[in-house]
């Protein structure tokens, strides 16, 4: 796993009423591909989801890094509620069974493009983009091989959670409370293997020197784990 990953991503668009815009990387000798469903008020150009993406590439995982809304979407979204805190509200980004709908999109796509549709399939999903990969892995358990969410808004998903049988892992930051215990109450509702990881000294964004690392790391190593027992038509191997 010394693979040094490709610096050319390509560009993607997945269809909607519209467009879905995004970056494929796919690195040499890829062994499953991750879909990025990031979180309010981010985008494709995220510095922290690109730092996670190359942590994921260079264990020989590609990535698609892809914005849910379309632009005129996210017009509509950056006039609406709070850009810190991402409080919810009326704008398209806060309209989870939207988002949910665009992960599947985007999902659909990966299955049957030729570049990628060989690979099993991941999550990665952060804050709402998170809800919305929870809804997601409830509509394609089978697609499906392994999810990890980063301070995810559990509570946005309550109504999925039963149906999740994607194996699943939770990372959030030991600083952050209200995530620690909101996630924690998602463990107990998800029927599916899941698992939650605390990063002590995080704060809600892991800004802290190293604690990003920390979440990579985490997040390769279960795709790693989770991708080595499927054959080549994405099932699991008996």
């Amino acid at each position: 796993m010394t693979d040094i990953p490709s610096r050319e991503p390509q560009p993607v668009e997945v269809p909607v009423d519209g467009a879905l815009s995004g970056f494929l990387l796919l690195p040499q000798g890829a062994t499953g591909l991750v879909v990025f469903a990031h979180g309010r008020r981010s985008s494709k150009y995220s510095r922290r989801n690109r730092a996670l993406a190359e942590i994921l590439n260079r264990g020989r995982l590609a990535t698609l890094l892809l914005d849910l809304l379309t632009p005129e979407e996210q017009a509509a979204d950056g006039a609406a509620g709070d850009p810190h805190t991402g409080d919810v509200d009326d704008g398209p980004g806060a309209n989870i069974a939207l988002l949910t709908e665009r992960v599947i999109r985007a999902l659909d796509w990966a299955a049957t493009s030729p570049r990628v549709r060989a690979l099993p399939l991941g999550l990665f999903g952060s804050g709402t983009g998170a809800a919305a990969a929870l809804g997601a892995a409830a509509e394609r358990r089978r697609e499906l091989q392994a999810l990890v969410c980063r301070g995810a808004r559990t509570d946005l998903a309550t109504g999925a959670l039963p149906q999740v049988m994607t194996p699943t892992l939770l990372i959030v930051a030991g600083l952050d409370p209200q995530a620690v215990d909101i996630n924690r109450q998602a463990i107990g509702a998800i029927p599916g293997e899941s698992r939650l990881e605390i990063v002590p000294g995080a704060t809600r964004l892991f800004e802290e020197a190293g604690r990003l690392d920390n979440v990579g790391l985490l997040a390769r190593d279960w795709f790693l784990s989770h991708f080595a027992g499927t054959d080549e038509s994405g099932e699991q191997a008996r």
